[in-house]
This record gives C-alpha cells, sequence and structure tokens, in this order.
C-alpha cells in the first residue's frame, strides 16, 4: 500500500494509538483528515485536517455522506476509534454496553458501507481496522469489549473476501495491552500483577504503518499472545484452564472498586 501523497481519514486520531499513528503517516508523506467530536482541540498542523464526526451517533451515516462530499479525495480510512470498560457484566450500564457497541463495531460497519461502493468506483482504496487480541481471546471482565472485538474480526474476514475480486484492501491488525488513557489504573495494576506485557502506542502504529506497508491481510501483535490465539482457536479448553487460574487475580481488581 503506498502511503505517499495519499488521503486518509482516522476514526479515533486524537490519543493513544491513533494519535502516534498521525505522526508516522505524516512522516511517510501522507495527509490525514483526523475525525473527533471534538475538532477545534485537534489544533492546526500541516498535513492534518480535523473534522466533525461522532461515531456513536444515530445518524452517522449521514455524516460520512457531508464528510465524504467535503473530502472527496480520500484513499483510505483507518478505524482506530474504540470504547471499553473493565467491569463485570452485570455491573455494566446498557448505556455502557450500547456506547461500545457503537463505537467498536456499528461504526466500522457503518464506513466500510460508505465507502466501499466509492472506492470500487475509484478502481482503489484501502479499509484499515484495528482489531484487539481480545478479539481472538475471551476475557474476563470484557465481555463486551471482547464481544465487539471478535465481530469486528469476523466482519473484517467477511468483508476482506467479499472484496477479493476488487483492487481494496482490507487490513486487520489486532494489537495487545497498549498503554493508553483509555486503561483506568486498575487495568494497569492487573496487567502488572499478571505480568503482562504491555506495547506504548508508537510501537502499535509502528506496526500498523508496516502491516500497511507490507499489503498484510492480518496482523496479530505480540508473543506469546499470537501464540495464544492459536491455542485458543483449536483447545480453548486450554485457554479456560489457564485463565481459571488466573480469574482470583482478575477478580480482586474487579471488585476493588477503584474501576469506572
Amino acid at each position: 500500500m503506498r502511503l505517499h501523497d495519499r488521503v486518509f481519514l482516522l476514526l479515533g486520531g486524537t490519543g493513544g494509538i491513533g494519535e502516534a499513528l498521525v505522526e508516522l503517516l505524516i512522516g511517510a508523506g501522507s495527509r490525514v483528515i483526523v475525525a473527533s467530536r471534538h475538532p477545534e482541540n485537534i489544533g492546526y498542523r500541516e498535513g492534518v485536517s480535523p473534522v466533525y464526526l461522532n461515531l456513536a451517533a444515530m445518524d452517522l451515516d449521514q455524516q460520512l455522506v457531508r464528510l465524504s462530499e467535503a473530502y472527496p479525495d480520500i484513499d483510505g480510512v483507518i478505524h482506530c476509534a474504540g470504547q471499553n470498560r473493565f467491569a463485570e457484566l452485570a455491573a455494566m450500564a446498557v448505556s455502557e454496553l450500547d456506547a461500545q457497541f457503537s463505537v467498536n463495531l456499528r461504526s466500522a460497519m457503518l464506513m466500510a458501507r460508505h465507502f466501499v461502493p466509492r472506492f470500487r468506483r475509484a478502481g482503489s482504496g484501502a479499509l484499515v481496522f484495528v482489531g484487539s487480541t481480545f478479539g481472538s481471546i475471551g476475557f474476563p471482565g470484557y465481555t463486551v469489549y471482547c464481544a465487539t472485538k471478535f465481530g469486528l474480526r469476523g466482519f473484517t474476514e467477511a468483508l476482506r473476501r467479499e472484496l477479493a475480486d476488487t483492487a481494496l484492501q482490507v487490513v486487520y491488525v489486532a494489537p495487545r495491552a497498549t498503554a493508553t488513557d483509555m486503561n483506568p489504573e486498575a487495568v494497569n495494576e492487573l496487567n502488572r500483577a499478571l505480568g503482562n506485557q504491555v506495547d506504548t502506542p508508537q510501537a502499535v502504529a509502528s506496526a500498523i504503518l508496516k502491516a500497511m506497508e507490507n499489503n498484510d491481510r492480518r496482523r496479530f501483535l505480540g508473543w506469546p499472545e499470537k501464540l495464544f490465539v492459536v491455542i485458543n482457536g483449536i483447545l480453548p479448553r486450554l485457554v479456560d484452564k489457564a485463565m481459571l487460574k488466573k480469574l482470583p487475580v482478575i477478580k480482586r481488581f474487579l471488585n476493588t472498586g477503584v474501576l469506572q
């Protein structure tokens, strides 16, 4: 995938992985349209165009039409937006559940639904989706988040096969734990207690850029997480047993009262 002199719409580019990705894309010679509910907070920078977009809104499809009309030169879209909450399912408010489905999954589907016909007419285009290791391995405390990320992985796989006879590129990248502000301190403490490796947003952004440049269909990040994904797909009971051993530690952090 060529990056130089191309225009990318980035969803979720105001913090964490997305913010780091903006820097790398600009460095590669791309122009980046950063979508946010608060574009006024992005500020002016050469090569960056802030735009308004509310991924959780019911009229997102109409917002995408207006955005697309304003920026007819978009060559690719990177869906890097996400919401989560580390909590037991019974403690999850319906509004929190709905927000995760809207941002993590529904917005990705609507984005693809809008841009696929446009890219087909243009004869080229790229759709990049940032998923998660939790899109392949269910993890206690992240039931809703896992459901949305499992859905995103399945959606991108089906979409890639649906577009296999076109020039459109569909890329799926699944990071492991990443040090972003989306994680409350309880999650950071849990990762330390379990000995989980945590990547920096810059490292993940670099891996996403490489996946794009190499025309990867999908890329899973981190070791041994990549191995666990394979084992979970073949022998899920082994992962069940390993998770059961960790469950007392996980529940201790779920029930600290420190969480959102």
